[in-house]
């Protein structure tokens, strides 16, 4: 598997997400880490994310560690295009870590759902 062909969007705050990024790294993979609480998240590319994963926004959705204003807006009723909206204005509303590689992109949610991808 090329080396940059791999990315993942990842939180070192996060052990799992420290844990992927470990085990890409123990399979001669140095991936593309995107620190997505740095970078932010654009609409667009969480749609791209989302349809190669053939998910829903609140799918990928985490509630843990957000503020109660964007959890506001991401209540029960809220619809797909609002998640996404809230997720591109507070990026921690994103669960962690998604792995993108030639055979498919996954929340790697837990860490052995990473061995799919490799």
């Amino acid at each position: 598997m090329a080396n940059d062909s791999v990315t993942i969007f990842h939180n070192p705050n996060c052990g799992t997400s420290r844990n992927v990024l470990a085990a890409l790294k123990d399979a001669g993979i140095k991936p593309t880490v995107v620190e997505y609480l740095k970078a932010g998240w654009t609409k667009p590319q969480l749609k791209g994310l989302l349809a190669a994963m053939k998910a829903k926004p609140r799918d990928i959705l985490r509630t843990r560690g957000a503020s109660e204003a964007a959890l506001a807006k991401v209540g029960p009723s809220a619809s797909d295009e609002a998640i996404l909206d809230a997720m591109v204005a507070e990026p921690i509303l994103v669960e962690r870590p998604i792995v993108v590689t030639p055979k498919g992109t996954a929340l790697c949610r837990p860490a052995d759902r990473l061995q799919a991808l490799l």
